[in-house]
């Protein structure tokens, strides 16, 4: 990463949910160092984030783009336990290991650790995660602090060390079909609660 991308990476929200267009944090500032990415890209950081980067850019500040979302609350994602079939994929989409559960058991979300980066919401099969208001009417870096972002980033460093799925050998893809059928099971029982509710 060179001099300015770590600068640049320094200024940004942490909260790794990838509406910048760039899978992290890390990968949007390299971007933004190398003139690939504008400036105007990370709604988490609202127009204080833009600011903050245009000052190290020497670029004017620019409006958010809508594209990549809006300045709003930060959230804290929040699952409905009596829904919740255990499936554990939110736990693999969480960038900062901020949900905690095992496989068919209960998940809840860890408040402190949750970075309000919606990953969770679209790998839900059952929709048992919202997201609630966890700043009032505060956006931007004025619901998120320095010490915030920085214990975000270092859960994410500790997120990516961990041994990923892909790749995996044909010896685990039995484990993977079991884990489908698990999930298909798990809905169907799920669609049937719904059902009698």
């Amino acid at each position: 990463m060179s001099p300015l991308a770590a600068r640049l990476h320094a200024a940004l929200p942490q909260t790794q949910c990838t509406r910048c267009g760039y899978p992290d944090c890390a990968a949007y500032a390299q971007a933004v160092s190398t003139g690939e990415a504008a400036i105007n890209q990370c709604p988490p950081g609202g127009a204080e984030g833009i600011a903050r980067l245009a000052a190290l850019t020497g670029q004017a500040v620019l409006p958010l783009n809508p594209v990549h979302g809006v300045e709003s609350p930060r959230g804290m994602a929040v699952i409905d336990e009596a829904w919740c079939i255990g499936c554990t994929l939110c736990l693999d989409a969480c960038p900062t290991d901020a949900i905690l559960g095992g496989n068919k058991r209960m998940h809840t979300v860890i408040e402190a650790h949750c970075t309000g980066c919606e990953l969770c919401l679209p790998v839900c099969p059952v929709d048992c995660i919202s997201m609630d208001n966890a700043s009032g009417a505060a956006t931007g870096w004025q619901a998120w602090s320095a010490a915030q972002a920085a214990q975000a980033l270092q859960r994410y460093e500790l997120h990516s060390k961990r041994p990923k799925k892909d790749g995996s050998s044909a010896l685990e893809e039995p484990q993977k079909d079991g884990k489908r059928s698990v999930i298909e099971a798990a809905l169907a029982r799920a669609r049937a609660q719904r059902g009698q509710a």
